[in-house]
């Protein structure tokens, strides 16, 4: 049992580092190439697991090889195009100008049940709001809506806005996270200076995040409403959902 626990976490490592070496893509997102050697890892990896006389060599072996193929097979088709195009496909247009092209359902065997459920993953329900769709080589599809139904955005409407980077993560579970508060560019005394002006104590902060506008999002570990500070001294409380 205990050869067989240790095989385990060596291959399961291994194979994280071959998928973390072939790059961060979801599942539904992988090329056929690489969706083919992630089944052949997978199927690799368990058996010196279910057979303790295959040596772990025998499993490591063609699972480096396979991502190391990987690897240059995705270099060497950076490189040629046409390559490319042979092993990964291309994307196909089955909506154009408003228009479901039926040809190209049927040559990627699309039925119109699979074309509806792919439309409705992007929060399209109706087809006649689609002027532009495109199957992608992963299987996906990408929808581009009609003008007369997309939402307007502020520019549409002539609102201005600041432009402000999503909120950083600077306390988690009563601890603060150093990368974080320095690429704020804060320091720890001015965030526990922030928090006591609220009487809370670092260690009973949930989370905290900040933004490059100076705001502040705090939820204790009591779980009292968050609050949503300002530098300045405005604050305002943020109702609970």
């Amino acid at each position: 049992m205990c050869v067989v626990l240790i095989r385990s976490v060596m291959l399961y490592i291994l194979v994280i580092f071959a998928v973390r070496l072939m790059g961060k893509r979801q599942l539904g997102e992988l090329q056929p190439s690489e969706l083919v050697i992630t089944i052949l890892v997978s199927n690799i990896a368990t058996l010196p697991i279910e057979d303790i006389n295959i040596p772990v060599i025998v499993g490591v072996t063609p699972i480096l090889s396979l991502v190391c193929f990987e690897v240059i097979t995705s270099w060497i088709t950076l490189r040629f195009p046409k390559l490319r195009k042979l092993i990964s496909g291309s994307p196909k247009i089955v909506i154009q100008n408003g228009k479901i092209k039926r040809e190209t359902l049927r040559e990627l065997r699309f039925s119109v049940d699979d074309l509806l459920m792919a439309l409705r993953n992007k929060d399209v329900f109706n087809p006649d709001e689609v002027q532009f769709a495109m199957v992608e080589t992963t299987g996906s599809i990408s929808v581009m809506k009609k003008q007369s139904v997309e939402t307007p955005t502020r520019s549409d409407l002539g609102i201005t806005a600041e432009e402000i980077d999503p909120p950083v993560l600077i306390i988690s579970d009563g601890r603060f996270i150093e990368n974080a508060i320095e690429s704020m560019k804060l320091s720890r005394s001015v965030v526990e200076m922030i928090l006591s002006s609220h009487n809370i104590r670092v260690k009973d902060v949930f989370l905290m995040t900040a933004d490059n506008s100076g705001s502040f999002f705090i939820a204790d570990k009591k779980g009292n409403t968050p609050r949503i500070v300002r530098l300045g001294g405005e604050k305002n409380d943020k109702s609970e959902t």
